[in-house]
């Protein structure tokens, strides 16, 4: 179940956005258990901002923090109402944005305490058939220092929709962009509605 604030209070939606302020709730589940394994397939219909990877559920459990939360378009293209002449470039994308929802979890001192479960993660797309475009990590530390992977979904030629991982030693934050949107368009969207303000400078191709 994802949570979709009212419109009746825009000052308090805004402080949402932009702010980085997040409702505690737990994640969607997972499919049932005693599926058959999923193979490799390529976009069949819309994003669907309630999936989300088994594994997270996983990770879940063990966090000390958890927060999900979503926007549907009609509180996005509010929110853009509110941003400053020199953000249309971000007003026009949130323009072609359906929705987006995200998980964060945070965790204690010893930081994730299952790096298998996130690379679960990243395999859970891989196994959706959606395109991995970009991964960046931190220079030095642990092996998850700082990881951000970007992957797209493609019908035919066309963008649907992104998701964004994020990892840090202590947190980690899933977001999925519904719309009809370009990888540039997730780049101006960081930094708000839950999406990790990550550097892209040490951006790569990811193979």
């Amino acid at each position: 179940m994802r949570i979709f604030l009212s419109l009746s209070g825009i000052p308090v939606l805004a402080a949402t956005l932009f702010s980085g302020f997040a409702f505690a709730q737990s994640p969607a589940l997972p499919p049932a258990s005693g599926a058959p394994a999923p193979t490799s397939i390529t976009y069949q219909g819309p994003v669907d901002l309630d999936y989300v990877p088994p594994a997270l559920n996983q990770l879940s459990a063990q966090a000390a923090i958890k927060n999900s939360f979503a926007f549907d378009h009609n509180m996005l293209v509010a929110a853009s109402s509110l941003l400053s002449d020199s953000d249309a470039q971000t007003k026009q994308t949130i323009a072609k944005i359906d929705g987006v929802s995200v998980h964060m979890l945070g965790f204690g001192q010893s930081g994730i305490p299952d790096e298998a479960a996130v690379d679960s993660i990243r395999q859970a797309y891989h196994l959706r058939g959606w395109k991995h475009l970009v991964s960046t990590t931190g220079s030095g530390g642990p092996i998850h220092d700082n990881v951000t992977d970007v992957w797209i979904v493609l019908d035919g030629a066309n963008v649907k929709g992104g998701v964004v991982l994020a990892e840090t030693p202590r947190s980690l934050t899933l977001v999925t962009v519904a719309g009809n949107i370009s990888p540039a368009d997730i780049m101006h969207l960081r930094g708000k509605f839950g999406i990790p303000n990550f550097n892209t400078g040490d951006f790569k191709d990811a193979k």
